[in-house]
């Protein structure tokens, strides 16, 4: 079996636009974007939203912002700008979005109608479930078949009883093989297909009519697309034979599971956060997260899930962590997009050669069918954050500013409104070494936005420790307490408020009080600042916490300290 490659390729990928883009999609839409490219070929973006009940024009924008930022653009498609002010897509096969083509796709299935090879299908919902009843009692799996011909007084009467017919394709009682390069040859023996809906009551064609005519009409070469999508082929291929239609190439992707085996599915975010709250009794959701109404719908409906939003102010207030499933999630996690698609590239796919490291321009040049594995791949968390890391590390600290300043824009903005251009950069000179994400200089000093009369302090054995509150000191040595007292002095005369000065401040008295251990003077000035004994180096979160603040929040230390002594 080998990929037809005579042909310039022509791959797209078609989303709902149900929510966010799942990584399970994005990774479908890199493969199929790394197929053509790699060919010299096209990669057409295609909305498919004639499910009217599951389509949002907000969510189709959101696919489009995804796949951009994570680097894969497309020739055809619906229009985007991009940050950069380019715009992506158009193209002469328009309109890209489905439910913007019905008069194409009557057209079709008219044609199909005309030639005896569709029907219109009354039936009823009661009727229909009477069917399925039937065929189960009979042990038997229920497939429908044309029941014949409907007279013009039944079509009347149906019509007067206020019923909307379906269209449904006459499927050829033929064995069906589905040929694919992933997967391999598969043959479905004859009457397995039934004669399916093509044009449903509301007007619209389903996914079935739509995807096989847009796909002929948009010249689509090769389909790449999940698993699960695997026997619908075989209703794809009666309806191309039956139009008249070529066929394109097909591959099958398997699906994307988390460690534990499960599927990774939208639903893990809405897990954690009902674990959550029946751990803690809650019955009403704390201020400022959701509304008591979309609080009563969530909490009383298991299949009712929160917006994005809601759903992080509820985990902010339950103090959990959502697990990322969208590309937006890991882009609001402060992942890098080369690298979320190096690391879903790898799952369900190999270079060979033991590379692991490569950019989409690599994944251009080397990506073929014949390396896609067939089995399910495992989404190593653990991995892709190894990942980050690195190349976090390894970055230039201008690009690392940069990229950071570029999401606090969109993810932070209270940072950089708090700290300003100059503290800003001191930020991120001091975390590049201890991040592994974009957002960590922002997540782990949450003390730097905190009011300096407010600011909680953690009481735990770290800090007690730092301290010296509730251990008694050895004859004539001093607290971490009594250095915090007197440093606190210390730092009340110093004018010039810089790093240089503030270190020099404090070693010397440090070698005159504490044996020269810095140490012992610096990390109980460290959590009378920052609440903690976790910050940046101490010197540089004194300067961007600033001076004011710095000796507020020391008198408000130790005066706890001293509470609880």
């Amino acid at each position: 079996m080998s990929t037809t490659t005579e042909v310039r390729p022509v791959t797209r990928f078609a989303p709902s636009p149900s929510g966010h883009l799942h990584v399970g999609g994005a990774r479908t839409a890199l493969f199929s974007w790394a197929f053509a490219k790699g060919r010299g070929g096209s990669f057409i973006i295609r909305i498919e939203d004639t499910d009217q009940k599951r389509s949002s024009d907000a969510a189709s924008v959101g696919f489009l912002k995804d796949l951009e930022w994570l680097g894969i653009r497309w020739e055809e498609g619906p229009e985007y700008v991009a940050p950069d002010g380019s715009t992506v897509g158009g193209g002469p096969n328009g309109s890209y979005f489905q439910s913007e083509r019905l008069e194409v796709y009557n057209r079709y299935c008219q044609k199909l109608i005309a030639e005896g090879k569709a029907y219109e299908a009354w039936d009823s919902a009661e009727e229909l479930d009477a069917l399925r009843k039937d065929a189960m009692s009979r042990k038997e799996a229920f497939r429908y078949r044309f029941r014949g011909e409907v007279s013009d007084a039944q079509r009347a009467q149906f019509i007067a009883e206020g019923r909307q017919p379906v269209v449904r394709f006459r499927t050829p009682q033929v064995a069906i093989t589905i040929n694919d390069e992933v997967l391999g040859d598969a043959t479905l023996p004859a009457g397995e297909v039934d004669d399916f809906v093509i044009r449903k009551k509301d007007g619209f064609p389903t996914y079935h009519f739509a995807v096989v005519v847009d796909d002929e009409l948009m010249g689509v070469t090769h389909v790449l697309r999940a698993q699960e999508h695997f026997t619908n082929t075989a209703k794809h291929m009666v309806l191309q034979d039956a139009l008249g239609f070529r066929r394109p190439t097909y591959g099958h992707l398997s699906i994307i599971k988390n460690p534990d085996d499960s599927k990774m599915s939208k639903r893990d975010k809405d897990k954690v956060l009902r674990k959550a709250v029946k751990e803690r009794g809650w019955t009403a959701p704390p201020a400022g997260t959701v509304s008591a109404e979309e609080w009563t719908k969530w909490i009383t409906d298991d299949n009712v899930q929160l917006d994005l939003e809601g759903a992080i102010r509820m985990a902010e207030a339950l103090k959990v962590t959502l697990p990322e499933i969208n590309v937006d999630d890991f882009r609001r996690s402060g992942y890098l997009p080369e690298v979320l698609c190096n690391f879903l590239a790898l799952n369900g796919w190999s270079p060979g050669h033991d590379i692991e490291k490569f950019d989409n321009e690599f994944l251009k040049q080397r990506f073929g069918l014949d390396r896609v594995m067939k089995t399910p791949a495992k989404f190593d968390r653990v991995k892709l954050l190894a990942f980050n890391t690195d190349a976090i590390t390894g970055m230039a600290p201008v690009d690392f500013a940069r990229r950071c300043l570029e999401h606090a824009k969109q993810f932070r903005p209270d940072y950089l409104a708090k700290l300003g251009e100059a503290k800003f950069a001191l930020l991120m000179t001091a975390c590049q070494e201890r991040s592994k994400t974009l957002d960590d200089p922002f997540k782990s000093n949450a003390f730097l936005l905190a009011a300096d009369a407010s600011m909680p302090f953690v009481d735990d054995k770290n800090v007690r420790k730092a301290l010296g509150i509730g251990a008694a000191p050895a004859d004539g040595a001093k607290t971490g307490l009594d250095h915090l007292r007197a440093m606190r002095g210390i730092l009340g005369g110093i004018g010039d408020w810089t790093q240089h000065a503030i270190e020099a401040a404090a070693n010397a008295y440090a070698a005159e009080h504490a044996a020269g251990k810095i140490g012992s003077v610096a990390q109980p000035l460290r959590i009378g600042v920052s609440g903690s004994t976790v910050s940046p180096p101490i010197w540089d979160t004194l300067v961007l916490v600033g001076k004011a603040s710095a000796l507020m929040r020391i008198d408000r230390c130790i005066a706890w300290a001293e509470s609880l002594a």
